[in-house]
Parts: structure tokens; sequence; C-alpha cells
């Protein structure tokens, strides 16, 4: 077999199994994006960006941030974050992936443990697989579990520092976490928390800052704010204590060989930060359209996830596709979720309620899920 034969085989497996995935451009009202205050096409940001340039901001940057890629609208960024957030230190790269990535491959060292919930994001899975230090999953939201995990790696010798990794909101199911309980878990342990905010900052929390915000500030609190979710814009910051910061960039790859994201981008992120904390009206308007959401989809026999990301699980593969299209095709863009994004059997619609659609869209969404399921 030629690699392409491999490819080619590999991709029919897909096709066979439903899974295969494709580019497609969005059409149809708004309901699978993760751009829940509408800021991503808004003109408060498009006003920014005119703004930037006109005072002479670059689109590119150049280099990585250690060579000429760091300009004062970087730092002018990181230093509003830190200050924002109340932590004594942040630091802008180019996605949340990347956040992720550098910080689970950096940070942890081989003496240390890293205890993850079962369900946190691919790309802490990711930096985790270039991790030196061991990993340890637990199952969803059991801080109870978590700390039979760490006790259990004491008891086999461990001699280091427990990381323990969550989500805030977690995005294929659309619950939340037990911030407190793993707080005091990591108090009791001596553990540093890295705490995911990704789909939580800009909606959850006082002024927007998520649900970790009384944490940020203490020594053993990373926290990722994503800038490519309810923020309308690109790339993630992470907030930490200083001496990490100094870390990540000395020792962190992701950091080190990175071409440094566009100062442009710099300068929109910190006045969407600007816009959101001032955004209660907004908030206000996102929290009722996930009300009538719960209204609206409770006859269908939808359990309200409590929060903006509400799950219609299928099971089957092909059904969530199938499903997915048909409301496509009737004019609301709702994508399937499969395996391996989310467990074997599973398989799901991911809806997404956002400030780009408004009441009569989300009742047009249930009419039309209503004759979805009717058809299978």
């Amino acid at each position: 077999m030629t690699l392409s034969q491999f490819y080619a085989a590999d991709l029919a497996g897909l096709d066979r199994a439903d899974r295969r995935r494709a580019l497609t451009l969005p059409s149809g009202l708004d309901f699978s994006s993760n751009d829940y205050l509408g800021l991503a096409s808004s003109e408060l940001l498009r006003t920014a960006a005119r703004e930037a340039l006109d005072r002479g901001v670059g689109l590119g940057s150049g280099g990585s941030r250690l060579l000429r890629g760091n300009t004062v609208e970087h730092e002018r960024l990181e230093s509003f974050a830190a200050d924002l957030f109340g932590s004594e230190a942040a630091l802008f790269v180019g996605s949340g992936f990347v956040a992720n990535s550098l910080i689970f491959s950096t940070l942890p060292q081989p003496a240390d443990l890293i205890v993850h919930d079962a369900l946190i994001h691919a790309s802490a899975h990711e930096g985790m697989r270039l991790s030196r230090a061991p990993c340890r999953t637990f199952p969803h939201n059991d801080v109870a579990a978590a700390e039979q995990v760490i006790a259990s790696w004491r008891q086999q010798g461990g001699k280091g520092t427990p990381w323990i990794a969550f989500e805030t909101l977690y995005s294929m199911d659309g619950d939340i976490a037990p911030v407190a309980q793993f707080a005091a878990l990591a108090e009791r342990t001596g553990a540093m928390l890295v705490i995911d905010e990704a789909h939580a900052v800009g909606v959850l929390g006082p002024r927007g800052l998520g649900l970790a915000a009384d944490l940020y500030g203490q020594g053993n609190v990373i926290g990722l704010a994503t800038c490519g979710k309810a923020l309308g814009c690109e790339g993630g910051l992470i907030l930490s204590p200083g001496v990490l910061r100094d870390f990540l960039i000395n020792r962190g790859r992701g950091f080190v060989f990175s071409t440094a994201p566009s100062a442009l981008i710099a300068a929109v992120v910190a006045e969407s930060l600007a816009i959101v904390k001032e955004s209660e009206d907004r908030r206000a308007r996102f929290f009722h359209l996930i009300r009538h959401a719960e209204r609206a989809f409770a006859p269908l026999g939808i359990a309200a996830s409590g929060s903006q990301i509400q799950p219609v699980i299928l099971g089957d593969d092909g059904t969530a596709m199938r499903v997915a299209a048909q409301l496509r095709a009737a004019g609301f863009d709702v994508r399937g979720i499969r395996p391996p994004t989310v467990p074997p059997g599973t398989a799901r619609l991911r809806i997404s309620i956002t400030l780009n659609v408004d009441e009569q869209a989300i009742d047009g969404l249930a009419n039309a899920l209503t004759k979805a399921m009717a058809d299978l």
C-alpha cells in the first residue's frame, strides 16, 4: 500500500463511520459559534481595529516576541489584562490551543503529577502529551476522585507538586465545574490549579471575568482566558504569577519559537476586554436568551444545561449529522458533534446561544428541531 493509498483508506474508514470532517462555510442563523456576545463582527471592534491602524499599529509582527515581534500593544494588553483579572501577570499568545499546549508542556516538572478532568480540552491533552510529568484522569467534575488520585500518587512515593486541571464551563455539555471545591482541594494537597475559562470569560462571573475570578492573584493559580470566543477576537491570555510568566518566556518552546501574534489583534483584544467589563446590558440580554431557549426546548424533553451551550444527545453518529444537515437546510446553522470529540455513543447537536440571534430565531429552531426529531 502506498502512502497515498493509506491516507485514502483511512478517510474511507471515516466515511463508513460517519466521522469524516469537511470544511463548510457559515450559512443561516448562528447557533454554532462561540461568539456569545456578538462582538466578532460588531462595529465596536471594527472601530477599534480602524483606530489602531490609524495610529500606526502594524498587521504582522515580523518575528517572535523575543526578537522584534514584541510591541507596545502586546505589553499594553498584558498589563491591562493582569490588572483587570487581578493576576500578577499575563502573557498573550496566538490561541487558546497554544496557551494550553504551552502551559502543560512547560510548567509541570518530571517529579510532578498532572491530574485532569476527563472532559478537558483537546489542547490540554496535546500539552500533556508533550509534558515531562505523568498524567492521571479523574471522572468529570468529581473532586473526591481527583483527591483520591493525588492521595494514591503520594502513597506510591510521589514527591512533587500535583497540578489539577479543569474547565469552568465545558464546551460540549455546557455544565459548570465545582470551582470552589477544586480550590479547596488544591489548598489541602498543595496543588497548582490550571483553570481553563475559555467558554466562561466574557459572559460569566463578576464583570464577565469568569467563574474563577476571585482566585486570580493567588500563587497557585494559572488561568486561561481565550480571546476568540465571547471576546470576539483571537488569541489566548495566560494569567499567572510573574515567575511562571518569566519561566514560560524562557523555557516554553511554543512561545520562544513562535512568531508573535499580530499587534493589531492585541490592540483589539484590549478594547474588547474594556467593552466586556462594562457590558452588563449585553450579558443581561444574553442570559434572557438562554432562559428563553430553555423554555422553547423543554417540550422536546431536552434537559437544560444551565448555560449557553445546549447539547442534544442523539447517540448515533449518522443520526446526529443527518439532523444537523436538516436544520441547516431549514436555515439554522447547527453542527453535529461526533467521537472522538465526544465519547462514543454520545454524538450530538451542539446548540450555542449567542447575541447573534433573537427570541424569534430560537423559536424557529425549536420548531425545526421538533420536525427533524419527528422525521427520525
